[in-house]
């Protein structure tokens, strides 16, 4: 037997918020909810399964390869289950020239990860700017900004993270 993809407590939350979504949006403009709507799904299920993505469509009256091509578009989306800390470093040119290259590297050594790979703690990511260009170098970690970073300061807050 196939494993549900919402518990009824999910369910009831995901039908409410997609209902909220659709009430702001002409009827024949429905697609236009696509971005909060795939959020909602994520929220509630820490990632985009398959299934989830073909009811965010069925909702929106959309074909699931358009959903599909929204989701794999931004990277806030996660097409694969994360793991527990999505940390989302800055290598662009501003962090790059105050270290963020050497600190990505010091993150794959002491993860154990290269950008791009995961584990069920973490799931380590280069990506374009943060928009801290005068606080860099910069990271994310589920969201969550963190910038004038060093050594000290990433060893310490991966402390926490454990």
């Amino acid at each position: 037997m196939a494993e549900l993809l919402f518990t009824p407590e999910e369910q009831k939350k995901f039908d409410a918020q997609i209902s909220e979504i659709l009430s702001h949006y002409p009827p024949d403009r429905k697609s236009a909810g696509m971005l909060p709507a795939l959020r909602v799904l994520q929220d509630i299920k820490g990632w985009l399964p398959p299934e989830g993505i073909k009811l965010v469509a069925s909702a929106l009256e959309v074909r699931p390869e358009r959903a599909y091509e929204v989701a794999s578009f931004y990277v806030m989306y996660h097409l694969k289950k994360p793991g527990k800390y999505v940390i989302d470093v800055c290598t662009n040119l501003p962090c790059a020239l105050r270290g963020a290259e050497q600190m990505l590297a010091y993150l794959e050594r002491k993860l154990g990860l290269k950008a791009g790979e995961a584990n069920e703690l973490f799931t380590l990511r280069e990506t374009e700017c943060l928009a801290s260009c005068g606080t860099a170098p910069c990271l994310q970690v589920n969201e969550d900004h963190h910038d004038n970073l060093d050594r000290a300061k990433l060893d310490a807050l991966f402390s926490k993270l454990s």
